[in-house]
């Protein structure tokens, strides 16, 4: 699929409402990959391309109503959903591309994104825009409920040295976006990649 906005746009537009029946059983997934991002009460974290929610309530439990939980995402379907199944109670969403956050220099502690690489159009430098609104020693957590294998054979595909989710690529992406990769899963059940937002 393209990684130009308005296809994206459309692309999860036009799967909005089936989206979370298609894949009904990646909410645990989601709540340990939250845990790893090591949130306090009192945390503000963004779910950057945040769909239709799913990491919503368990970014809320980790950062207690003291906390700040924001949803961002491009897709007015997307977050149509998320308020529909009730999860802008556990954040505030926000139609906006993350290539571009309304959001001020340092004002998070962590951002989550829940397949976001393969979707940016410019990923160093939306990468650094995500690098720009955490605090620095604040973290980001890569995340998708099933690794880049099982991914590709879903779609009747191999994976490819390319890809740039694969460590080798992602590691010096994020070095130039201003994030150090400090841990790395690619397993069947789970891929995630942990950064910390540099110091300098």
């Amino acid at each position: 699929m393209s990684d130009d906005p308005t296809q994206v746009r459309e692309f999860f537009g036009a799967r909005a409402a089936r989206w979370d029946s298609r894949f009904p059983d990646d909410g645990p997934a989601y709540a340990a990959a939250v845990k790893e991002l090591g949130l306090r009460p009192g945390d503000a974290v963004l779910d950057a391309g945040c769909g239709t929610g799913r990491a919503l309530p368990p970014l809320r439990e980790a950062v207690g109503r003291t906390g700040t939980v924001i949803g961002a995402d491009l897709t007015p379907e997307m977050l149509a959903e998320a308020a529909r199944a009730g999860r802008d109670a556990a954040g505030t969403l926000l139609l906006t591309d993350v290539a571009r956050l309304p959001l001020r220099d340092g004002c998070l502690e962590a951002v989550f994104g829940a397949g976001l690489v393969s979707h940016l159009a410019d990923p160093e430098r939306d990468l650094r825009e995500l690098a720009r609104v955490v605090r620095p020693g604040g973290r980001l957590a890569l995340f998708h409920p099933i690794g880049r294998a099982a991914l590709a054979a879903r779609h009747g595909r191999r994976i490819t040295p390319d890809d740039l989710r694969a460590e080798p690529r992602l590691r010096p992406l994020l070095a130039r976006s201003g994030w150090d990769l400090v841990a790395y899963t690619d397993e069947d059940d789970r891929y995630l990649a942990l950064a910390v937002r540099r110091t300098g």
